[in-house]
């Protein structure tokens, strides 16, 4: 069985159209459909349709129950400002899937346990301490009493694999909105109990183009191109998590 995985897409439509034009099994989204990007509703409505488990981010969340999303200062403007326009473009019928979604799942694929958060297992909405530079005895902490061979997580945009004792955790990276300087849509595929990480190039000026027909300010649209094109903020990118 193959298992795709994605996570923070963030409404670009173009990136997850270029990630799922792999064949797989079964598609898991580890959450953050909305925010930042042009398309919630196709996002959203992809997801539906094709995802076997989808769980709820941050963002989703702030678009659901119109709260905030606590995200760092850097990103803050940008988020509010396409939350905001979001919450015009969504019906009763997507929010209301949208608060139906859990926080974090359980389930059994291919013979495999897997426990899926958007952040991490002790704050499954918001915490990113989970990154790849991360010392094995502080990840041992997150992750204790988790029991399953693939611990999935999202939320930092960084993809990473890494083993502790038997289990093996994964971030697929972000497909719309990468922070590791790589501005590729990321994904992770599980194969026959193999995690691999990818990358692949995706219409990146179709989704500059969506956003610049969005009613939003010149500002807030320049923020959001430039972390497009650059792959995330230099600041960010090695791990340094100033925006999540």
């Amino acid at each position: 069985m193959k298992i795709m995985v994605v996570s923070d897409i963030h409404a670009n439509l173009a990136a997850l159209e270029a990630v799922t034009g792999e064949t797989f099994d079964r598609l898991i989204c580890l959450g953050d459909m909305v925010g930042y990007g042009p398309a919630p509703i196709e996002v959203i409505s992809f997801i539906r349709e094709d995802a076997s488990i989808a769980i709820r981010g941050n963002h989703d969340n702030a678009l659901a129950y119109d709260v905030d999303c606590q995200c760092s200062p850097h990103n803050k403007p940008l988020a509010d400002a396409t939350l905001a326009y979001h919450r015009t473009l969504l019906g009763h019928e997507d929010l209301d899937w949208l608060r139906t979604l859990p926080s974090s799942a359980e389930f059994k694929l291919d013979g495999y346990r897997f426990a899926a958060f958007h952040g991490t297992p002790g704050d499954q909405l918001y915490g990113y301490e989970i990154t790849p530079d991360l010392p094995d005895d502080r990840l041992r902490e997150e992750i204790e009493g988790v029991r399953a061979d693939f611990i999935l997580l999202g939320h930092t945009h960084l993809p990473m694999v890494r083993g502790i004792g038997s289990r093996v955790v994964v971030n697929p990276g972000s497909v719309g909105q990468p922070r590791d300087g790589i501005p590729e849509a990321g994904y992770a595929v599980i194969e026959n109990g193999i995690v691999e990480l990818k990358r692949c190039k995706y219409d990146l000026r179709r989704t500059v183009d969506a956003l610049m027909n969005l009613p939003l300010s010149r500002d807030i649209l320049d923020g959001l191109i430039a972390l497009l094109e650059q792959g995330g903020r230099p600041e960010a990118v090695g791990g340094a998590l100033e925006s999540k």
